[in-house]
């Protein structure tokens, strides 16, 4: 359709100007007034009558047009500013609004908004209720305790009564908030609620600051080992997590016995320089106090003999090393000696044995020797279990993740989490029937779960969480339909798959190490280590290497806690 030009359009108007004159004079009179509502009235003057004709047909004729003429445009444009000005003087235009708005919403919305929150912060006042009832039962003695047990005032430690009364505050915060939420408009923000209390208590601090591990206190000794001798750690029970906490004991004997650790083959145990910088230990030690088992090979002319076998442990099996292991080691070409127990203990049940007892059992003149695993050992636990262990060294720990992996995990949190994040530990696969079997369960609900994360992610105010987990995908997204904090879903982030344009985990590709179940787990443990809050799965040993690394780091939390710490599920399955 083409447009209509200038001409056409003056043309249009002399036709609509010429159409309304034409209907001034010729209107004729619709036939259905004249004969209804005509009135014959002989009396009426000839010209009044004339007079009320034409006003009809003006009437009758007017168009849009008239409204618009000169002077009827001149006298529209200076009343019409008059009358706004008017009226928005005399009118609440926002109290208008609102009404409206407030009329226009559903009569209950507000009594709904009321009741849900009422009801909700009654949960939180129960749960509140719980978590002080048990903090005061902790400060209570035992009263089934004599009183000449040391032990009996089950007194909890400074730190873990900062914590739960922590806690606390953080539940009374969340009350406030959901009673006050019915009352907040659109545009209303915290500050407009400051006569209800206060939202932060300066007098607090930093609620999630770093613990103090009093590192000038370590109790310490020197590993200055014979050059000659050496002890073979042998490591058996479970994953990785518990070989890496096996290491770290053989350590210590290799200490007090004044010997060389020589680290396993990747023959019979995990390949451990994938995950592990060999010679950072040398080099925090200022002296070679840990070998490979390829070095003690080239040492000894590939003819390694494990002169003496003495067992730390004597049940369930020697040295709880079973046949399959043993035939290992005589594959990767190691001879070994008859198994001999040092005394009755036994794995389930490990007695607490002193520096005395190991150098008085296994202190010997022979060049090799062995004591099996030693992971369940309790071997002065105080000393051993200190923030940066009970070895004199000059590094942050021994024991902690290669470089590579190392770098690939700063460029991980740079990439996806930044500075300030909590690291959680949800362990799942497995883990049912493991906790239901304990006195106190481990295992939570996913709601209950959600609870507990939310609660943290509040208390220390960071943005996002990582998430180190075996849980299948459903349970994964319920958990994160779940953590809200203030209206806002907290991010649970995973270590994506491997992507080209993504440059975080070069390093592990370039080197040939990316897939390796292993170096993952290892990458997990430190991204969680570097966190600033950090969630743990009680009973876990993954977890524990975790604590240890923080620990040992400095960047231990006052808000580190294991998950739903201290609470029992509340639905809990029978045994079989």
């Amino acid at each position: 359709m083409e447009r209509p030009t200038s001409s056409s359009s003056s043309d249009d108007d002399d036709d609509r100007q010429n159409l309304i004159e034409q209907n001034d004079r010729k209107l004729p009179t619709p036939r259905s007034t004249t004969t209804t509502f005509h009135i014959a009235d002989d009396d009426i003057d000839d010209s009044n009558h004339r007079h009320h004709q034409q006003l009809r047909r003006r009437f009758t004729s007017l168009k849009l047009n008239d409204l618009f003429n000169k002077r009827s445009f001149v006298l529209f444009a200076i009343f019409l500013p008059l009358f706004v000005l008017i009226l928005f003087f005399t009118t609440d235009i926002k109290a208008l609004v609102f009404s409206t708005s407030v009329s226009a919403s559903p009569f209950g919305s507000v009594s709904d908004k009321l009741r849900e929150s009422e009801l909700r912060a009654l949960y939180l006042l129960k749960q509140q209720q719980l978590g002080l009832f048990n903090l005061w039962n902790q400060t209570l003695p035992n009263p089934n305790s004599t009183s000449n047990q040391s032990n009996s005032p089950q007194i909890p430690l400074l730190e873990d009564f900062k914590s739960a009364v922590l806690r606390q505050i953080s539940i009374n915060k969340d009350i406030q908030q959901v009673l006050l939420s019915p009352h907040r408009s659109g545009n209303s923000t915290e500050s407009d609620f400051r006569d209800f209390g206060d939202f932060e208590n300066p007098s607090l601090g930093d609620r999630c600051g770093i613990l103090d591990q009093k590192f000038a206190q370590r109790r310490t000794i020197e590993w200055k080992p014979n050059a000659s001798k050496y002890l073979f750690a042998i490591c058996v029970s479970g994953q990785m997590s518990n070989h890496l906490i096996c290491l770290e004991k053989h350590m210590f004997f290799a200490a007090l016995l004044n010997r060389v650790l020589v680290i396993p083959s990747a023959k019979v145990d995990y390949q451990y320089s994938r995950v592990l910088d060999i010679e950072h230990i040398n080099k925090c030690l200022g002296r070679k106090v840990v070998v490979t088992f390829e070095e003690l090979a080239d040492a000894k002319k590939n003819h390694v003999h494990v002169d003496k076998f003495i067992c730390y442990f004597s049940h369930p099996t020697p040295c709880y090393v079973d046949e399959e292991r043993l035939k290992k080691l005589k594959g990767s070409g190691v001879s070994l000696s008859k198994l001999e127990p040092a005394w009755v203990e036994d794995v389930k049940k490990p007695s607490k044995r002193t520096v005395q007892d190991v150098q008085s059992k296994f202190s010997t003149s022979d060049d090799v020797i062995a004591i099996g695993d030693v992971f369940f050992a309790d071997l002065e636990q105080d000393w051993v279990m200190q923030p940066r262990g009970p070895l004199a060294h000059k590094c942050k720990t021994l024991i902690e993740p290669s470089r590579l992996i190392m770098l690939t995990a700063q460029r991980f949190i740079q990439t996806f989490l930044g500075k300030n994040f909590i690291a959680l530990h949800f362990r799942r696969h497995g883990f049912l029937k493991f906790c239901n079997n304990k006195q106190r369960s481990c295992f939570y609900p996913i709601p209950q779960a959600a609870d507990c994360i939310t609660r943290v992610a509040e208390r220390a105010n960071a943005p996002v969480v990582y998430l180190s987990t075996d849980a299948a995908e459903s349970e994964i997204g319920l958990l994160q339909s779940l953590v809200v904090v203030n209206g806002k879903a907290v991010p649970l982030v995973k270590r994506p798959a491997r992507n080209s344009a993504e440059k975080w985990d070069a390093l592990l590709y370039r080197h040939g190490i990316e897939g390796d179940s292993q170096v993952e787990a290892m990458l997990d443990k430190t991204i969680c280590a570097m966190s600033s809050v950090f969630i743990g799965a009680s009973g876990s040993t993954f977890t524990e290497d975790i604590l240890r690394l923080r620990k040992d780091w400095g960047s231990a939390s006052l808000c580190d806690e294991y998950l739903c710490q201290g609470e029992d599920p509340n639905f809990l399955a029978e045994n079989e």
